[in-house]
C-alpha cells in the first residue's frame, strides 16, 4: 500500500478531466482501508470508485483513496435463485456479464452502465425499466469513524429515483466494501417494455429471447446513442428524469402536446430530461472542447481538454434555461466535485 504525491486523475474520471490529487492510494483489500482510514481520521481524504458519476471541477487537496476491491463469489442458491457477492472494485458491465455467462438474470437490463459494483447502490443506477434496488439484498460498508464493518440491508438503503442513504444521510460516513445481488437461476422474469428493446429484439431476428438477447439489445441500444468514454470524454447521463405533478404535466401538455411521459403513479409523471434539452436547443451544441452530444441530448461531453468547471457551467445554463422554458426544474445525476 503506497501513497504517492500529486497524481492525476485524468485516467481515474471518464471525463477524461485533469484535476490533481494532493495524494493517491490504490487500495486493494478490506484491512488496507481500514489501516489507513485509522490513520488518516483526522485528515480530509476522498473515495474514488470507477471514476464514472464525478465531475472533477478542481484538484482535491486530500488523500484519494481509490477502491480497488476484487473478487465474485457465489453465497446462496437454490434451484431457482443465487445470491453472488461482488466486491466493491469489480467493473460493473464486467459483472453483468459474468453474471450472464452463468445464466444468472435479473441484471441483464443493466448492462454497459459505466462505474463499479460499489458505488451502483450509491446511486441506485438503473435503466430499461430495472433499478439496482430490484436486485440488491444487501452490502458492506466500512464506518469511516470507527472502521467497524456493518450489513446494510435494502430497507437500511432507503431507494429512491437515484437515491440511497449514502448519498444523503450517511453520505461521507460509510464506504462500501461487497454486495450482495439476488439473482434468477430459471424462470427468467423478462423486461422488455422500457424503451426500444422490443424493436432492437425485432430488427435483430430474435422472437424467443434470453437473458442474453436482453443484455445485447440494451448494449446495442446504448452503443447507437452514448458515446465511449475511451473516445469522448462524458458521465453518461448527466441528469435526473424530473418528476411532475400530475396538475404541472398537464400545463406542460398544453404547451407541449408531444412531449413523452412515463406514469409513476396517479399523481407523478416522469418526463424525459433528454427531451427537455432537445427541444430547448442544446442537443449537439459544442462549445470550443466541450458541448452536449449530438445522439443523446442527455449527456454532456469533453471533446479534449475541457476543465470540469467549463462543463459544470453549461450544466448550470442547461437548468436554468428548462426552468424558464418549462418550468420544470432538473437536478444532476452526475457528482460535482
Amino acid at each position: 500500500m503506497t501513497v504517492e504525491k500529486n497524481v492525476s486523475l485524468k485516467s481515474h474520471n471518464t471525463f477524461g478531466i485533469d484535476a490533481k490529487a494532493t495524494s493517491y492510494c490504490n487500495i486493494s483489500t478490506v484491512e488496507e482501508l481500514k489501516s489507513i482510514l485509522k490513520k488518516q481520521h483526522q485528515n480530509p481524504f476522498f473515495i474514488l470508485g470507477g471514476g464514472s458519476n464525478m465531475l472533477l471541477t478542481k484538484d482535491i487537496e486530500a488523500l484519494v483513496l481509490h477502491i480497488n476491491l476484487k473478487g465474485i463469489k457465489v453465497v446462496n442458491e437454490t434451484d431457482d435463485k443465487v445470491v453472488i457477492q461482488a466486491m466493491a472494485g469489480e467493473n460493473w458491465h464486467d459483472f453483468v456479464l459474468w453474471c450472464l455467462d452463468k445464466n444468472y438474470g435479473g441484471i441483464e437490463n443493466l448492462s454497459l452502465i459505466p462505474g463499479n459494483v460499489g458505488t451502483a447502490p450509491i446511486q441506485n443506477i438503473g435503466a430499461y425499466g430495472v433499478e439496482l434496488k430490484d436486485i440488491f439484498v444487501s452490502c458492506e460498508a466500512i464506518n469511516v469513524e470507527n472502521q467497524t464493518l456493518r450489513v446494510f440491508t435494502k430497507e437500511d438503503c432507503q431507494f429512491d429515483y437515484r437515491e440511497s442513504v449514502f448519498k444523503q444521510k450517511l453520505k461521507g460516513k460509510y464506504i462500501i466494501t461487497s454486495v450482495n445481488f439476488e439473482l434468477t437461476k430459471t424462470n427468467h422474469n423478462l423486461h422488455m417494455d422500457y424503451g426500444a428493446i422490443k424493436e432492437q429484439l425485432s430488427a435483430s431476428g430474435v422472437k424467443k429471447p434470453t437473458i442474453t438477447d436482453i443484455s445485447e439489445a440494451v448494449i446495442a441500444i446504448r452503443q447507437s446513442k452514448l458515446p465511449d468514454p475511451k473516445e469522448i470524454g462524458n458521465s453518461g447521463s448527466f441528469f435526473k428524469n424530473p418528476i411532475v405533478s400530475k396538475e404541472k404535466f398537464e400545463k406542460l401538455q398544453e404547451n407541449f402536446p408531444k412531449v413523452p411521459f412515463y406514469k409513476i403513479s396517479e399523481d407523478s409523471i416522469k418526463v424525459p430530461a433528454g427531451w427537455l434539452i432537445e427541444k430547448a436547443g442544446f442537443k449537439g451544441k459544442r462549445f470550443n472542447d466541450y458541448g452536449v452530444h449530438n445522439k443523446q441530448a442527455l449527456v454532456l461531453v469533453n471533446y479534449g481538454s475541457a476543465k470540469g468547471k467549463d462543463i459544470y457551467n453549461l450544466a448550470l445554463l442547461i437548468k436554468k434555461t428548462i426552468k424558464r422554458i418549462f418550468d420544470i426544474e432538473i437536478e444532476t445525476e452526475v457528482n460535482i466535485i
